[in-house]
This record gives structure tokens, sequence and C-alpha cells, in this order.
């Protein structure tokens, strides 16, 4: 079965679901990703981008109305409690602890890459970012995964049901500390799912590009530029939360925050 009839099964399935609607806005434990550090970001911001409960937007409704125009929240499209309780602090360091993963500079126009043991990256890398670090000096956990080791995982996760026509999704994984985060950057369009942790992102439409200094940190912007623009420059935002589900469309800039030890994975659309 290839991705594009999957999704079509589970479109068929989504008023099964509805009752997922009124499970994500439960409380959700932190997974022990937060152990290592009390440090969370209070702000959470005020939220531009149109929310929507999962059984209320049809699949029609998604195409004509966000998928090539907007981005959009989704609620209760899947039950992700499996993939949730694979992904706690305890289950992947006995799963991946010894396995080694790539990590990759947080900013927009340089990617060294940092190869350590998974374990590593927790114990050493995985803590809160200051204001003042620079992009090219934060070493950050996402997308570069080898798909052979992390397939089992993968397979356990339910992705978004609403594909684009003529596309198939690929997947990006990632944890990363409170006040990380990418920079400003854009590319094809997809889907970011938090699983553990709040993320908070700001997006603009391809013919407005932001002003950011491209080795500066998404909490820089946030502390230095955000607070001064004029109205009309202001970006779209939201912070999504455990059971929430963040559609970009194509070419939109976008950037994001994490407020909390984060846990979250993407679906490209290709």
């Amino acid at each position: 079965m290839d991705y594009n009839t999957a999704a079509l099964n589970k479109r068929s399935q989504l008023v099964v679901l509805c009752f997922i609607v009124l499970k994500a806005a439960e409380p959700l434990d932190d997974g022990g990703w937060s152990f290592s550090s009390g440090v969370r970001l209070q702000d959470e911001g005020p939220c531009s981008i149109d929310v929507w409960d999962g059984c209320s937007l049809s699949y029609q409704q998604f195409i004509h109305r966000y998928a090539y125009s907007r981005p959009v929240i989704l609620r209760g499209l899947t039950d992700n409690t499996k993939f949730r309780s694979l992904c706690s602090k305890s289950s992947l360091l006995e799963e991946y602890g010894e396995r080694r993963v790539r990590l990759s500079t947080a900013n927009t126009y340089s990617y060294r890459k940092v190869d350590v043991p998974f374990q590593e990256y927790v114990d050493a890398f995985l803590r809160p970012q200051t204001a003042d670090a620079l992009g090219s000096d934060t070493l950050y956990f996402f997308g570069d995964n080898n798909f052979t080791e992390w397939q089992s995982l993968f397979d356990q996760y339910e992705s978004p049901p609403y594909v684009l026509p003529h596309t198939s999704g690929a997947y990006s994984f990632g944890i990363a500390g409170p006040g990380t985060g990418v920079p400003f950057h854009w590319h094809g369009p997809g889907y970011s799912e938090v699983i553990y942790g709040r993320k908070r992102w700001f997006l603009y439409p391809p013919d407005q590009e932001p002003h950011f200094h491209p080795n500066h940190t998404t909490l820089s912007w946030v502390t230095e530029t955000y607070p001064h623009l004029p109205e009309d420059e202001a970006p779209l935002e939201c912070t999504i939360r455990p059971g929430e589900v963040l559609y970009f469309p194509d070419r939109w800039w976008h950037a994001t925050l994490n407020l909390d030890t984060s846990v979250f994975i993407s679906t490209f659309l290709g």
C-alpha cells in the first residue's frame, strides 16, 4: 500500500477518531524530558493561525482553504499515544542510547554536522540555550535520521492523513532543549507535530521575507527584533502542544522556538 492510498484510508476513518480531540486537550506528562532542567519559557505569545478540530475540517476544505495558501493547526487527526510512549526519555535511551545521531548547526546558511552517540547528545548537548548564543555554535538533533536504525520507531507514527495530491511523506524526527529552534528558512510543504513539550512557530508568506540575521538564533530574534516589529511586519504565529499538528504551505518562511525540552516530528510532503 503506498502513502497516498494509506492516507485515503485514514481519511475515511476520521469520524471514528473524533474522541481524540477531547483527549488531546488533557494535560500530558513530559515523558521524562524535563528531568534534567527546570527551565521553561513562559511566553507562548498570541495565536494568529486558524485552529481546527480534525473532525470539523474536511479534506476538501483543507485543500481549498489552506493547502496552497496559508498555515493551519489541526487537532485530533490521529492517535499517537503508542508513538508518544516510545518517545519517552527512558524508552529512547534504552533503544537508541548507544547509536550515533547526526547533529546540525541551528543557523540558516551553514550546515556543520557532528556525529555523537544519542546518550551523549542527551547528556551533553540537550540543554537550555541563551539568547546570546550563535546558531553556528548550537548543535541541534533534527532531520538527519538514519532511517534503517529508526524505522521501527517511525513505523509506529501515524502521520496526518491530509496529504497533497501527487506527494508522499518523509519524516524528520528531533529532540531539543528549551530556547533552541531553527531560524527563518523555507522549503516545501509539510506538517510538524509536537510529541512532548511546546513549540512556538513564526511564519511569513513567500513574498514577505522576514528581517533576521542568519547566524542569530530564534530566541535572539524573539528577544531583540520581534518586540519592535511594525504591525504590518508581524508574523503569523502560534504555540503548538502535544496532540496538535501545524501545516505549513510550500515556500512559507518559518522559524521555531522550543519553549520546553521538546520531542517533535515533521512530515515533509514532496
